[in-house]
């Protein structure tokens, strides 16, 4: 391999833009993996990263925990070809795994409400500028994990 392709290599893994998403993952369905696609389609190198809610944070939101618990979940999304990196969320402050992170976009789901109020503020108040756009639903009415459970 020559030394000029191996320096085009780094460059353009270099400019691979860190696109961030969250949710439960409680099974992966269509509806999740439009969403991932939909994420990478954001940008032309896009590497993705996936934050898989905390146990306690998906009872604090759903009211319920979910069936797979969360070790299950992250092996289950880190399996996915679409993702390049699994990561689970924080458990009381949502803010310090994002910045750790340092995501260029926050992609967010249609349906996405908790924690997304002050997401912008809060992450540029810790450093981090970080553009955030929301994504649209696949097929709202049918991919959703509790209407494909029942």
């Amino acid at each position: 391999m020559s030394k000029k392709y191996v320096d085009k290599r780094k460059t353009i893994h270099q400019k691979r833009t860190r696109i961030m998403v969250f949710g439960t993952f409680d099974g992966l369905h269509r509806g999740h993996l439009n969403f991932f696609k939909q994420a990478r389609n954001l940008q032309q190198f896009p590497f993705l990263i996936v934050s898989i809610a905390r146990n306690k944070n998906v009872l604090k939101i759903k009211g319920k925990y979910p069936v797979l618990n969360e070790k299950k979940r992250i092996i289950l999304v880190q399996k996915c070809k679409l993702v390049d990196k699994a990561v689970l969320s924080g458990i009381k402050n949502h803010i310090p795994h994002i910045i750790k992170e340092k995501p260029d976009i926050i992609a967010l789901g249609y349906d996405q409400k908790a924690y997304v109020k002050n997401l912008k503020k809060d992450s540029k108040n810790k450093g981090l500028l970080v553009k955030i756009v929301r994504l649209k639903a696949y097929q709202e009415k049918t991919y959703k994990n509790h209407l494909l459970k029942r």
